[in-house]
């Protein structure tokens, strides 16, 4: 059913033997070759859906940062934060719910400035944003790695397995030419290359992904900072004033 299946779909496949082979497979190879040929639809969609998503993921985050850097009073962005739905945005909301919890607005108005303690416990809210994000971005990617690890073992054991069943009937053939010997043969080695169809691109894929995992953590971690140093300059700022109303 299967062979019949790959030969109308693909004439190109079967003019290159690969059907030929698929048909000479026993049911355990045939079996091996359907799961890595699922897998290799499984990869391709989750590498699409992991790229597209992470681009966006940083366009918005970049986007955020950009209007953050225009506003003055670092607090005011919290609608655009609800709005924007960015992995920079869920750490300045994470910023803004812990400094709610430090009560700094003053009697008269406006708020004071925090103290260096508010700051790290700021920043260590932000550290923890960042990592609950770095989990999110990671999601489905270990289904790449285990197809760039796994899919090759799997073509082994159905080449493995397909040699074994191609010489154990040319004993029972009781001659050892290439008539009996290459259809198992063939069929063995299939596996293989099925398996390494789903492992390359996988481990290009995979590779891929984690370097624009690796370049949102970064611009995160760049985004915890200034922000930290936007509080931080306000705090300066007010210690110099109260200095100056002083004297």
């Amino acid at each position: 059913m299967f062979s019949n299946i790959l030969f109308s779909v693909s004439p190109l496949l079967a003019s290159n033997g690969i059907v030929y082979a698929f048909k000479e497979s026993d049911i355990v190879g045939q079996v091996i070759c359907v799961i890595l040929f699922i897998a290799s639809v499984v990869v391709w969609f989750i590498m699409g859906e992991k790229a597209c998503s992470l681009n966006t993921a940083m366009k918005k985050s970049q986007a955020f940062l950009r209007v953050f850097r225009e506003k003055r009073n670092p607090l005011s962005l919290k609608d655009q934060a609800v709005e924007s739905k960015s992995p920079a945005a869920a750490v300045y909301l994470a910023a803004c719910e812990r400094i709610e919890s430090f009560h700094l607005e003053l009697p008269a108005g406006g708020r004071r400035a925090m103290s260096d303690d508010e700051l790290e416990v700021m920043r260590s809210a932000m550290n923890q944003a960042v990592e609950d994000q770095l989990v999110i971005l990671q999601k489905h990617t270990m289904i790449l790695a285990t197809a760039v690890s796994g899919s090759p073992f799997l073509g082994l054991f159905g080449t493995v397995w397909g040699i074994t069943v191609a010489f154990t009937k040319l004993a029972q053939a009781g001659k050892a030419d290439v008539q009996t010997l290459a259809p198992g043969v063939s069929g063995a080695l299939l596996t293989t290359v099925i398996a390494l169809l789903v492992a390359l691109p996988s481990m290009i894929g995979s590779n891929f992904i984690a370097s624009m995992i690796q370049d949102i953590t970064v611009h995160l971690d760049n985004f915890t900072d200034e922000v930290y140093a936007k509080f931080k300059i306000e705090q300066l700022d007010s210690y110099r004033a109260s200095m100056e109303n002083r004297e």
